[in-house]
């Protein structure tokens, strides 16, 4: 006989802006989110016997969105997801989990005549902030942050050689190569036992990205990388150095490839090796390479 072995539903691509007015000096600060919430629980007659009596709607989960985010600060994005997965499981009691994802999108302050506008941003780049929760009784909260779509390059500083070759292998040994890569980097917290202990901390998650950012741009421009993996494991170390309070920390992270352009049938011209200058940027197939490291 068939049975429902797991289930968890509600609202996903929830767009929200909101705009926190300081009235006395005029400035004002915005912050745009996606956000997705998924709710577990006893909903399992709404999919086995038509039962809608257990279903909080997708439409009422969104406009909870909507209004938590009124009630409650946005920034940083760990506090927000807290308190609306924490939302959910106070509100309904057959509610066990509550599943949120939130991704902050990037606007920059403008700066014009060298001082930094009151009221206008710029988007800089589509990297963003992500966050998510895992809010249950059983649990507590579960926290992860990350960052998602820092695109970084380096035309110098990467090697790759010394790998398996065999009867399948084409690629040559380099000791100099273009190093570029799509940044998705994570670190999971220590479990928190309610939103008083998140707010307990609040001030760790800015400081935690920022140094998450920060260690992955320096260690990514300074480190001789002798390949994607050994460098990705240096990130990671730092990072569990510079977040006590972390569990964990992974990248994940394409290669994405820069493939020098053979010019020597157009009278002998030189562009290869030390003397390669132009390149042909590659859409795929392209590397991707992972990791986690926890501490021992």
């Amino acid at each position: 006989m068939p049975s429902l072995a797991s289930a968890r539903y509600g609202k996903d691509n929830v767009r929200v802006y909101k705009v926190q007015k300081d009235e006395t000096t005029g400035v004002q600060t915005v912050t745009e989110m996606t956000v997705c919430c998924l709710l577990e629980g006893a909903i399992e007659t709404s999919y086995t016997e038509a039962d809608n009596s257990v279903v909080v709607a997708t439409d009422s989960i969104k406009n909870t969105i909507y209004i938590k985010a009124k009630e409650h600060p946005v920034n940083p994005p760990e506090l927000y997801a807290s308190y609306l997965g924490q939302h959910f499981i106070d509100r309904y009691p057959h509610i066990s989990t509550a599943h949120i994802k939130v991704v902050v999108h990037r606007w920059t302050r403008m700066t014009v005549d060298g001082a930094p506008h009151p009221h206008s941003f710029f988007r800089d780049g589509q990297e963003t902030r992500n966050v998510e929760a895992t809010v249950s009784r059983a649990g507590g909260i579960e926290l992860k942050s990350g960052i998602v779509g820092l695109t970084v390059l380096k035309s110098t500083g990467s090697a790759f050689h010394s790998f398996v070759r065999d009867e399948y292998t084409t690629l040559p040994e380099t000791w100099d190569r273009i190093l570029s890569t799509d940044v998705d980097c994570a670190w999971a917290w220590k479990p928190f036992a309610g939103t008083a202990a998140v707010l307990a901390s609040v001030e760790r998650f800015d400081q935690a990205w920022e140094s998450a950012r920060d260690i992955t741009m320096k260690t990514f421009a300074l480190d001789e990388s002798a390949s994607v993996q050994n460098t990705m494991y240096k990130m990671c170390e730092q990072i569990l150095e510079a977040v006590p309070e972390s569990e964990s920390a992974s990248y994940s992270l394409p290669n994405k490839h820069y493939f020098e352009v053979d010019l020597s049938w157009h009278k002998g011209l030189k562009n290869t090796g030390k003397d390669a200058e132009v390149y042909a940027p590659q859409s795929g197939p392209n590397g991707l390479i992972k990791c986690e490291v926890v501490r021992s």
